[in-house]
């Protein structure tokens, strides 16, 4: 399979990526062997059949009025270059300028020579005298300026008969030329090719938003010789994986990885948008591009350079631009009808009236210019991938990863949310509740004891009781001739003496405990805790309940989802019914589903999407990844997420915060509000100006001013989607489960 990719230059909007496809995709065997980057300007190429030649597709790119640059000459050892000539990169603002330089000459020129503004204003045909010559030269070289990107779009649209913006104010720019306007005519070139400049500087700046995040992560690290323990400063691609990197005070951390020496606390916000530094300690995890605080630590790389949490973000934000939500689809589809029949809308307003009624020819003919000067469907284009481009780069900088304009939308029409328990609704981390020491045994002892066993297994209430011995600092000897018993627990000797240690279902089955222990085991269990009991050959030693803590934010996350129009919400869990039931209680969930296998849960999604309407499944672990399939948009916690899980979730929530679904759901509701405003309002106004047209009342000036307008509108209200903040929600106390 041969794949190639292009930086195009010239491609600024959905509408060009349009022309790509009818154009490219024919060449390259259909529409689906392409995927493009508007952010960086990127075309890729899947091809599996015939080889094609790059050269092929830079010249079929050409002829669309647009320039193909193979990627691999455009970037240099995987950087792209961002420094292209002056030309390149300014090239569309300085001919803009030019041409509203020119026209200003052009009628200052004009008032000087005939000695009257208003005339100026006028055109001068209403004083029976024809432009100066200068002039009419100065708004030409403004028209030659203006259009000078504008012509080679409108040309291949015109020989290919597929009408488009360009040809709309390509043909009323000539109108205005045929029946004198000269000023009218420059001013149609200079606002289109300025409202062009605005609509690449509108999606430059959410580019440059993305680039930022590459800026934050340190092109070197300080990487620790294994064989003599130096430290070598080397390029972050050239660290390996499992090498230990140290990160001094105040430092950018360089690569994801796991702490292994020292304790700091880190500013997270870069990548999960968290707004308080975390507290680091050793096997807890760090991300690329974050800041250490004030003490020095040592980590165990992760993951190579190019596969950062930081650069997963930048790509799949990236790569999500290509995904287009279904209002641009709409747009897309409506365009292709809308600019014919507003040019054949034109035609008729020019030659009816004259013919049917008998009217003025130059007028009628003029008010057709109006129609197809507001016509120009550039608002109507830009409104979707502009707010689009706009919300997915604003739930990027908050830690929330969005694969593309469908997901962006998707949150707003959700009527019911699945929750995989452990580790979502809970933190995935049993740990130690209560120690219950007996006959004569302390607490610190019943501790040390289980820890001494425990250090040789790996099971989770493992892990918990070591943790728990970790953080009360006791020391302890691993124990001595450990044998496991498997599905009960396990034996080992320590000082000597053998000791047990297991369930509360082995201490049943050996008839060991008495009525009162009994009674008291299952008071615990049935508040959700798991019973870890240790015993040796004449006396129980005491028991330890390990339960998964709630997530502190859980309920109320709950409540404010409920208060969105979130009309069921479910806990789903293969945990036992009794530790389900109290989580569920704990959490305040609709309905909860308890002892499920994965296939369990793919069942259950889809039939809560039959019955409820659009849903989502929230998860976190391999497990979780088929019932993300089966539901309208599947949400991962991708900070501790497995990576199963986020790559295939539509959107990952870095920071694991749970508070950022009901953001995400007023954020999504937003984003599909700005979008149906400004296409509201766009063609409300060209609807207008069709009926002032019509009743003859409408100009050119007015269509200018009109079309510019709405065109700056619509683009600053799709920007203010980038200030969207996420408000803190209240901490709660955590509960267990």
């Amino acid at each position: 399979m041969e794949r190639m990719a292009f930086r195009i230059r010239g491609m600024c909007c959905g509408d060009e990526i349009s022309v790509l496809k009818r154009q490219v995709g024919p060449l390259v065997g259909g529409e689906l062997n392409l995927s493009f980057d508007l952010l960086n300007g990127k075309m890729t190429v899947v091809s599996s059949g015939p080889p094609i030649r790059a050269e092929e597709i830079t010249a079929v790119v050409a002829a669309t009025g647009m320039q193909a640059v193979p990627w691999v000459d455009f970037c240099s050892g995987g950087v792209c270059a961002v420094e292209e000539g002056l030309w390149r990169r300014h090239g569309r603002l300085l001919l803009c300028c030019a041409s509203g330089l020119l026209i200003v000459a052009g009628f200052l020129l004009h008032v000087f020579q005939n000695g009257s503004f208003l005339e100026a204003l006028a055109g001068g045909e209403h004083a029976g005298r024809p432009f100066p010559p200068g002039t009419v030269m100065l708004y030409a070289c403004a028209i030659v300026a203006g259009g000078w990107n504008i012509a080679p779009r409108a040309f291949f649209a015109a020989r290919n008969l597929q009408p488009d913006m360009n040809l709309l104010m390509a043909v009323a720019v000539v109108g205005a030329i045929w029946i004198g306007q000269w000023t009218e005519a420059a001013s149609v070139t200079f606002l289109f090719s300025l409202a062009l400049l605005l609509e690449s500087w509108s999606v430059g700046r959410a580019r440059n938003a993305i680039r930022a995040l590459t800026d934050i992560s340190p092109r070197t690290a300080r990487f620790i010789c294994p064989t003599d323990g130096d430290i070598e400063e080397k390029p972050v691609d050239d660290v390996p994986v499992g090498a230990t990197v140290l990160v001094r005070p105040g430092e950018k951390i360089p690569l994801d990885g796991t702490v292994t020496a020292g304790a700091s606390w880190v500013d997270e916000a870069p990548i999960t948008g968290e707004s308080l530094p975390v507290e680091k300690r050793m096997g807890d995890p760090v991300f690329a591009g974050t800041v250490n605080g004030e003490g020095a630590i040592e980590f165990r790389a992760t993951r190579p350079s190019g596969d950062t949490t930081l650069a997963r973000i930048i790509r799949m934000v990236e790569e999500g631009q290509a995904r287009r939500a279904p209002a641009e689809q709409w747009v897309e589809r409506f365009a292709r009808f809308y600019t014919p029949a507003m040019m054949i809308l034109a035609g008729l307003i020019a030659v009816a009236p004259p013919l049917v009624l008998g009217g003025d020819w130059t007028g009628w003919f003029y008010q057709a210019l109006v129609i197809l000067v507001i016509a120009c469907p550039c608002s109507l284009v830009i409104s979707t991938p502009v707010s689009v481009v706009s919300g997915l780069t604003a739930a990027a900088r908050h830690g929330v990863l969005i694969k593309g304009g469908a997901f962006l939308e998707a949150p707003a029409h959700l009527r019911s949310i699945a929750f995989d328990k452990t580790g979502t609704l809970t933190r995935g981390e049993p740990r130690i509740q209560e120690i219950i020491p007996m006959d004569d045994h302390t607490e610190s002892g019943l501790l040390l004891n289980a820890a001494a066993l425990e250090s040789h297994s790996t099971h989770p209430l493992a892990r918990a009781i070591l943790n728990a011995a970790q953080a009360r600092g006791i020391e302890y000897t691993p124990a001595r001739d450990f044998t496991i018993l498997p599905g009960m627990g396990a034996r080992g000797v320590i000082d000597g003496r053998p000791y047990w240690i297991g369930s509360h279902r082995m201490l049943e089955s050996l008839e060991r405990e008495s009525p009162l222990f009994h009674e008291m085991a299952c008071r615990l269990e049935d508040a959700g805790h798991s019973l870890v009991a240790m015993w040796c050959d004449d006396h129980i030693c005491g028991v330890m309940s390990v339960a998964d803590m709630v997530r502190p934010e859980a309920g109320e996350v709950i409540r404010e989802l409920k208060s969105l129009g979130v009309r069921r919400v479910v806990m789903i869990t293969g945990d036992n019914h009794r530790t389900a039931a109290q989580a569920a209680r704990a959490i305040g969930v609709d309905e909860f589903h308890s002892e499920l296998l994965p296939e369990d849960k793919v069942e259950l999604v889809s039939k809560m999407e039959q019955e409820s309407g659009p849903t989502a499944m929230v998860g976190d672990g391999v497990n979780d990844a088929p019932a993300m399939t089966a539901s309208s948009v599947s949400i991962a916690m991708g900070a501790m997420g497995s990576d199963a899980a986020v790559e295939t979730a539509d959107i990952a929530l870095m920071s694991d915060d749970l508070t950022r679904l009901p953001w995400l759901v007023r954020h999504s509701r937003r984003t599909l509000g700005i979008i149906k405003s400004n296409i509201a309002f766009s063609l409300g106004v060209k609807a207008l100006f069709v009926v002032l047209s019509v009743m003859g009342l409408a100009n050119l000036w007015g269509a200018i001013a009109a079309d510019m307008g709405a065109s700056l509108l619509v683009i600053f209200n799709g920007l203010r989607l980038l200030g969207d903040t996420v408000p803190r929600s209240p901490a709660l106390t955590g509960t267990a489960a």
